[in-house]
C-alpha cells in the first residue's frame, strides 16, 4: 500500500506508537543521513531488556566507528520524530507482520509504503553484546529458588553479577570437560559448595550436554545442606545431593572431577588430596588466603634475590600467592596431571580469581617406590623453591608425604 502526502511521516510515527505499545515491534532502520553530524550514516534501533527494564538500543553507525546508546520509550520516540523530520530521509519499520518504508522526496514530502511480510518475525529482547548462555534462566527452578529469577525466569538486578559468574565457571568448566570422552565425567565433588549455584548449574550442565552424573556438594552448614537438598527434590534432580561436613572429613574413591572454589588456606590442600587420592580426572581449585605458605616465609627469614621486593608486607602477600599455588601445580604433576593456573574475572565480590587445575594424563599410583626421571626432576624443584623461599614445608606435601 502506497501512501504519498505530508502527513505520510505522522503515520509511520503513529505505526510505530502502536506496535511499541503491542509490543510487537523489531526493529528500525534509518538510512541515507543528510544532517549535520559528520560522519554518520545509518542508525539501527531494536528493543532489548535491560537490568529488568525495556529499552531501545540506539546503534549510531558512522563511517569508522559505531556508538551504542540505550533510551527509554518516550526518550526514543522523541528522538526519531526528530530524526525523521530533519537528517534521516528514509526510515523503515520492521513489525512483526509488516514493514513501512518512509522515504522524503526531492520536494520534501513524504512516501509511505506498507508491505505484508510473508512470513512472520520474532521480537528479539536480546541485547546485541549478550553472550549466550550455557545456563539458561527461563524455566529453571533452581535459579528461581535460589533467588536469582522471578516466576518469568528474568534475573533480578540484584542477581546478575552472580548469574553471569555461574555461567562464566560453567563455560570454563565445560571447556575442561570436554577433553575427556563422553561419559568420562560421572561423579563429580563440589568441595565446600554453600548455598549450591555452581553445583546445581554443572549438574544441570551435565545433565543437557553430556549424560546424568553423580554430583554431591559438600558443606559444614546444616541449614544450607537441607535447602540445596530440599531445592534439588523440587527441581527433579535426582542425581544431586549435598552431604553436610567437611573437606578433611568426607572420603570417596569414585571422584572423576574435584572442585574446591574459595577453599581457605590449606582446606584448598585437603581438597586437592582427595582429588589425588582418587585419582581424579580433572581437580579445579581456586584458592584463597594463602596463609601457611606466608608464615613459613615470615619464619625462615631466608637472603635470596627477591628480599627488596618481600621487604614490603603487600609483595609478600602477592609472593605467598604465587610460591603456594606454584607449588601446588608441581606436586599436581608429579602425581601425572597436566597444570593450568590462569587467572579470571569473577564478579565484583571478587575481581579477580586464580584457577589451579590438573588434568590426569597418568595414572601413578600415591605410593612408590620407582620414580621416573620427570618426577625426580619435580621433587628436586620443590626442594629448591623451599629452600629459596625458606619454607619448611607446604601443607599437600605433607598430606602426601613427599616431605624433603
Amino acid at each position: 500500500m502506497l501512501r504519498m502526502s505530508k502527513q505520510s511521516d505522522i503515520l509511520f510515527v503513529t505505526q510505530l506508537e502502536e506496535s511499541l505499545r503491542k509490543e510487537t515491534f523489531v526493529k528500525l532502520a534509518l538510512g541515507n543521513y543528510k544532517g549535520n553530524e559528520e560522519g554518520l550514516k545509518q542508525l539501527y534501533i531494536k528493543p532489548v531488556f535491560i537490568k529488568n527494564n525495556k529499552m531501545l538500543a540506539f546503534n549510531y553507525r558512522y563511517k569508522t566507528r559505531d556508538i551504542f546508546k540505550n533510551f527509554s520509550k518516550d526518550e526514543s520516540l522523541t528522538l526519531i520524530k526528530d530524526y525523521i523530520a530533519e537528517g534521516f530521509n528514509i526510515a523503515t519499520l520492521f513489525t512483526t507482520a509488516e514493514e513501512a518504508i518512509l522515504e522524503k522526496t526531492i520536494k520534501g514530502t513524504f512516501r509511505l509504503r506498507t508491505n505484508a511480510l510473508a512470513q512472520k518475525k520474532e521480537v528479539s529482547l536480546a541485547h546485541d553484546k549478550e553472550k549466550k548462555r550455557l545456563i539458561l534462566a527461563k524455566d529453571n527452578v533452581y535459579l528461581q529458588e535460589l533467588g536469582l529469577t522471578g516466576a518469568d525466569g528474568v534475573v533480578f538486578k540484584n542477581g546478575q553479577d552472580k548469574y553471569k559468574q555461574i555461567n562464566q565457571y560453567i563455560e570454563i568448566l565445560s571447556s575442561l570437560i570436554k577433553e575427556f570422552p563422553v561419559g568420562t565425567i560421572n561423579h563429580v565433588v563440589d568441595m565446600g559448595s554453600g548455598k549450591g549455584y555452581l553445583t546445581f548449574a554443572l549438574y544441570d550442565y551435565l545433565l543437557n550436554h553430556q549424560q546424568k552424573a553423580n554430583v554431591v556438594g559438600i558443606e559444614f552448614r546444616k541449614d544450607m545442606v537441607d535447602l540445596c537438598n530440599a531445592i534439588a527434590a523440587k527441581a527433579g534432580f535426582d542425581q544431586l545431593s549435598f552431604v553436610e561436613g567437611t573437606i578433611d572429613s568426607y572420603d570417596n574413591e569414585k571422584i572423576n572431577l574435584l572442585i574446591a572454589l574459595h577453599a581457605c588456606d590449606t582446606a584448598t590442600d585437603d581438597a586437592i588430596y582427595k582429588g589425588i587420592k582418587a585419582n581424579a580426572e580433572l581437580i579445579v581449585v581456586a584458592p584463597c588466603c594463602h596463609k601457611q605458605i606466608r608464615r613459613e616465609i615470615e619464619k625462615g627469614k631466608t637472603e635470596n634475590d627477591l628480599n627488596f621486593l618481600t621487604k614490603h608486607g603487600i609483595f609478600l602477600e602477592r609472593q605467598a600467592e604465587m610460591v603456594t599455588d606454584g607449588l601446588r601445580a608441581l606436586i599436581l604433576e608429579y602425581f601425572g596431571y597436566k597444570t593450568k593456573v590462569f587467572e579470571f574475572i569473577s564478579d565484583v565480590h571478587t575481581p579477580k580469581n586464580v584457577l589451579v587445575v590438573g588434568i590426569k594424563s597418568k595414572k601413578l599410583k600415591i605410593k612408590s617406590e620407582k620414580l621416573n626421571e620427570e618426577q625426580k626432576s619435580i621433587l628436586e624443584k620443590i626442594k629448591d623453591t623451599k629452600a629459596y623461599f625458606g619454607i619448611g614445608y607446604h601443607h599437600l606435601e605433607r598430606l602426601l608425604n613427599l616431605l624433603l
